[in-house]
């Protein structure tokens, strides 16, 4: 089945008129929430079921990683940085990859249990200490730490019924810049990012993440383009020398980091020509409108792998999991660097 290329949000905690007609598009194949689309877990579940009455095969995501990057606050226990693992990992190795499983997979369990496909997580860049942006939402510094606890983060999180999305590829912890913000420029050659950022995406692929969302990040010694715009990272690299055959997720295009390319149309046609399966155009409804218009008049068939990341069925909680997943994560905002 193909899924139409867009993914775009909504403006408050129901659905408008405007909406219900907007997301019965057929170019429009997915719908990310935001804090301000959530009141309470009741409230929630009411809106998800009132999106799946429109479309029931609608790709439902949210940013659900942890630490300050969680929609979700109240309706749900709160998961500490990921930043915490990689502490727990220097002082008591033996816990911190099991530790990581069951992090992720409560996190994927309660929003699973909420019919939310998808958490753009987990976070593979690398903290080398410059980045405010990425920061503690990294694992660790090390690449084979990175992959040895987001490895069993994504574990966990597929036990729960939910696949996983690495980002942001090929890695977003060397610039100081907030691609939110600006347009990052990474000075490093290849053969630097090949030996630290790349590791995690390289090992990861083969390993349970479904889904990459590249970097609106330029690296000009290696391409002129952001990753995210770039055929070199998304089809050379990602899918040539990585084999990589799931989806690609566009980083949010009204980001400063993707003005580089131009208007919002032009800006979705980078994205799609590099490689990329769904586009994010988010909190600017005016600009989702004219990605969707562009869309229709492209005749844009789709993309048939988008629908391998539909949420699996979650078992039922076990409450004393949860009650120690809980404890687990309550430890973990406490531990110290």
């Amino acid at each position: 089945m193909t899924t139409g290329a867009l993914m775009l949000d909504l403006e408050g905690t129901t659905l408008t008129a405007d909406e219900h007609e907007l997301l019965q598009q057929s170019q429009v194949g997915g719908l990310i929430l935001f804090g301000r689309n959530i009141e309470s877990r009741d409230q929630l579940a009411e809106l998800v079921a009132s999106i799946r009455a429109v479309r029931p095969e609608l790709l439902i995501a949210i940013d659900q990683e942890g630490g300050r990057v969680q929609r979700l606050k109240d309706a749900v226990v709160r998961l500490p940085p990921m930043n915490r693992l990689g502490r727990l990992a220097q002082r008591e190795p033996g816990r911190a990859r099991p530790a990581a499983r069951e992090l992720g997979w409560l996190m994927a369990a309660q929003l699973r249990q909420l019919q939310i496909d998808i958490s753009f997580a987990p976070v593979l860049d690398l903290d080398f200490g410059r980045s405010e942006v990425i920061g503690d939402r990294a694992f660790a510094r090390d690449a084979e730490q990175v992959v040895e606890l987001a490895g069993a983060f994504i574990e966990g999180m597929a036990e729960a019924g939910m696949a996983a999305t690495g980002k942001h590829f090929p890695g977003h912890g060397w610039v100081e810049a907030d691609s939110h913000l600006a347009v990052p420029v990474d000075q490093r050659p290849l053969a630097e990012i090949e030996q630290a950022d790349l590791i995690p995406f390289r090992q990861l692929v083969g390993k349970g993440v479904a889904g990459i969302m590249p970097a609106h990040v330029i690296y000009p010694r290696v391409d002129p383009n952001p990753a995210g715009f770039s055929p070199f990272w998304l089809q050379q690299v990602l899918r040539g020398q990585f084999g990589f055959e799931g989806v690609i997720f566009s980083d949010d295009l009204t980001m400063e980091g993707a003005s580089v390319a131009g208007s919002y149309p032009a800006r979705a046609d980078a994205a799609l020509a590099a490689g990329c399966d769904m586009l994010l155009v988010c909190n600017n409804r005016s600009a989702a409108l004219e990605v969707l218009a562009w869309l229709r008049r492209q005749g844009h068939p789709g993309s048939k792998r988008i629908g391998a990341m539909l949420g699996r069925p979650c078992p039922a909680i076990d409450s004393e999991r949860l009650r120690a997943a809980s404890e687990l994560a309550e430890q973990l905002w406490q531990l110290e660097g």
